[in-house]
């Protein structure tokens, strides 16, 4: 089981795609593109062949899984589908201001 730190820098093996760890719980086994388990900031990792065809992943999104309990910050942009456990990770949405009058 990888544990994963606070501030911690991933790379995907698939794609240009980079992330910093903005939460993360003890339970996170293992966070993936496409399927493949990111790299750590420190393992050298190959140039991805060819861009993967799965979704955009933004630059200063963050994305997170169902239950709160990660969160990671797009800091290099890129593609492929973000899971953590075999679970899809989905774009956070921004919360709305308060209104003022």
């Amino acid at each position: 089981m990888a544990e994963y730190t606070l501030g911690e820098r991933l790379r995907s093996r698939v794609s240009s795609a980079q992330f910093v760890v903005i939460r993360v719980d003890d339970s996170v086994a293992e966070i993936a593109c496409d399927g493949v388990a990111l790299a750590r900031d420190a393992e050298q990792v190959e140039p991805a062949p060819a861009p993967s065809d799965g979704p955009a992943i933004e630059i200063g999104k963050r994305y997170q899984n169902e239950a709160g309990t990660l969160e990671l910050l797009c800091v290099g942009a890129g593609s492929g589908q973000l899971s953590a456990d075999g679970e899809q990770l989905r774009l956070k949405e921004a919360k709305p201001l308060p209104a003022s009058d």
